[in-house]
């Protein structure tokens, strides 16, 4: 069935695999819209940042807080709720992102960031945040609108990026034409009509159809893009996944493997690797992955292409949405449609 278009598009009916094939075209884009939209722009004495958001809108900043643990001076915070931390304050700046514009949790944040007079940026394609922004004379990008939030991953991620750069705060040297040359090549290895016997993407999509999906990241390098696997492995292949990172699981979780063989016959491990790792991560992998070897279904060593953190970043997201995208056909799911979210909004509304 992944090989045949015209089946794939019966069930691809929001064109999801479209969407993850203009990714690149995406980040270009974002970069533009950011670099004329915040040009100048000067915000002096920051000793934090804060990125609020939820869902597809938040994935953004959880990947900008990765890239800046290991290269940024001041603290990188995401927050996903209708409140601010409470160091937040004169000094600190307050990303506010939404997609839709329209998320309850966001717009209380940015109201709470207005009490605590805090410095603010927003992100959206419009709604209520961008009429409040304007209304406040507060700086705001505009993003192009009708994607789904999680198919809009460069629109929330580049102007971020864009910013930091902008500001001063700075990722170190990161190739963006590079990382998005690397997409591209990507993507003509990934997309729909490259056959599943040459087509690495549909290969585990395979491993993982009638199994539960175990993700796994390692700390400040993929354990945020763990975080984007199982979210894109529930939205789009409406398929039960899970995630964590080491060093912690070999502290806890690890354990959990001693358990009933019948149950864990269903999992299937997959290990976002990266050519970061210390001598010590990679000993501690390579081990674990030795112990837990006969209890589960499989386990997949999955390494990225790319030099930089950025680039590899990017690739495992790529592969990751085909691979979701994929395995929402061999559900028979149409990896656009999230009917249970909408009915929550809608029941919360009353």
């Amino acid at each position: 069935m992944l090989d045949n278009l015209v089946d794939i598009r019966k069930v691809d009916t929001g064109n999801m695999l479209g969407l993850i094939y203009s990714f690149p075209d995406h980040c270009k884009e974002a970069i533009e819209i950011a670099g004329e939209s915040i040009r100048g722009l000067r915000l002096g004495n920051i000793i934090n940042v804060v990125i609020t958001g939820l869902g597809g809108s938040a994935i953004g900043g959880d990947l900008i807080r990765m890239l800046a643990a290991s290269n940024a001076q001041i603290p990188v915070v995401v927050n996903r709720d209708y409140t601010l931390p409470a160091f937040v304050d004169e000094r600190t700046l307050v990303i506010a992102s939404s997609y839709s514009g329209n998320t309850e949790e966001t717009i209380a944040a940015y109201e709470h960031a207005k009490s605590k007079k805090a410095k603010i940026i927003v992100i959206t394609t419009g709604g209520e945040l961008k009429k409040r922004a304007v209304e406040d004379e507060i700086p705001y990008i505009t993003i192009p609108g009708g994607l789904p939030p999680r198919a809009a991953l460069g629109y929330s991620f580049f102007p971020i990026f864009v910013l930091f750069k902008e500001l001063g705060i700075g990722f170190g040297k990161q190739d963006v034409e590079k990382a998005i040359q690397l997409l591209c090549e990507t993507r003509d290895q990934l997309k729909e009509e490259v056959p599943e016997q040459s087509n690495p993407a549909k290969q585990l999509a395979r491993k993982l159809y009638g199994k539960i999906p175990v993700i796994y990241g390692t700390s400040n390098l993929t354990d945020v893009i763990a975080v984007r696997w199982k979210g894109q492995l529930n939205e789009n292949s409406k398929h039960p996944a899970f995630f964590n990172a080491f060093p912690e699981l070999d502290h806890n979780e690890i354990m959990g493997f001693e358990g009933d063989r019948e149950l864990l016959r269903f999992l299937e491990l997959i290990m976002l690797r990266s050519n970061f790792e210390s001598d010590r991560m990679k000993k501690r992998i390579e081990i674990t992955a030795d112990i837990v070897k006969d209890s589960v279904s499989g386990i997949t060593h999955l390494w990225p292409r790319g030099e930089t953190t950025l680039e590899q970043m990017l690739y495992h997201i790529m592969f990751g949405d085909y691979v979701t995208a994929y395995l929402a056909i061999l559900n028979d799911k149409d990896p656009t449609e999230i009917d249970f979210i909408n009915q929550l909004k809608e029941r919360m509304k009353s």
